[in-house]
């Protein structure tokens, strides 16, 4: 896999890099890569294979694996890639955890953007502020567009359990990952965002956050 730079990203990414909204900060990042494998990405690719075929054995109609999709040879190449996306943009994390048949999950646009809309409300009216015109969610889909044509894409989304997540930092209150992939251009883009307490960096503990009434901590924020 290789790291591809793309202009139509840096704007996004230069405004997402760290957006204080007093209490909370969210941050975001859209990364596009090539599918073309470099001598780490074989073995790594050769071990995730053998892993998913390991767990395609032993799995039975009523396991959790979607073992009748891993069944397809290039079902289990696009998961790799997808894997080996994580492994290339966190190159310090222990991503040994990641189990590629267990945490990506196809998307359609509509889903992405109804947690975008949602999660990122307070994110796009501040864009909507700065630059004006477009909104938030319409600039994205255009970069999108640009680097990897939408409608050839298929879109998967990664939700590991917490020690797989190399997106959950200290303060972090929720956390989204999302992956845009053309076959045909074999090309991949990464949209990750998420969302940190700035209490904890001021001293708060997340256990006393935590042990507040349900909602509580949370009535201001635009859900």
């Amino acid at each position: 896999m290789k790291f591809l730079e793309y202009t139509p990203f840096d704007r996004i990414n230069d405004f997402l890099r760290e957006l204080n909204l007093g209490e909370r900060t969210v941050k975001g990042s859209l990364e596009a890569y090539s599918c073309k494998h470099t001598g780490t990405d074989k073995r790594l690719s050769l071990s995730l294979e053998n892993e998913i075929l390991d767990s395609l054995g032993k799995s039975s109609d009523t396991d959790f694996s979607p073992v009748e999709f891993l069944l397809s040879r290039s079902s289990r190449k696009t998961l790799i890639y997808l894997v080996l996306t994580l492994y290339h943009m966190y190159t310090d994390y222990d991503l040994s955890a990641v189990k590629a048949h267990q945490f990506f999950t196809e998307e359609i646009w509509d889903t992405f953007k109804q947690i975008f809309e949602a999660y990122m409300l307070e994110a796009s009216k501040e864009w909507i502020e700065t630059y004006g015109g477009s909104s938030l969610l319409e600039t994205v889909y255009k970069a999108l567009d640009e680097v990897v044509n939408l409608s050839e894409c298929e879109i998967y989304s990664y939700n590991p359990d917490s020690d797989a997540d190399p997106f959950l930092e200290k303060g972090a209150i929720w956390s989204f990952s999302f992956f845009f992939y053309n076959r045909k251009l074999k090309r991949v883009v990464s949209f990750s965002f998420c969302c940190l307490s700035n209490l904890v960096g001021d001293g708060f503990l997340v256990d006393n956050l935590c042990s507040e009434e349900d909602g509580e901590i949370f009535d201001n924020m635009d859900m």
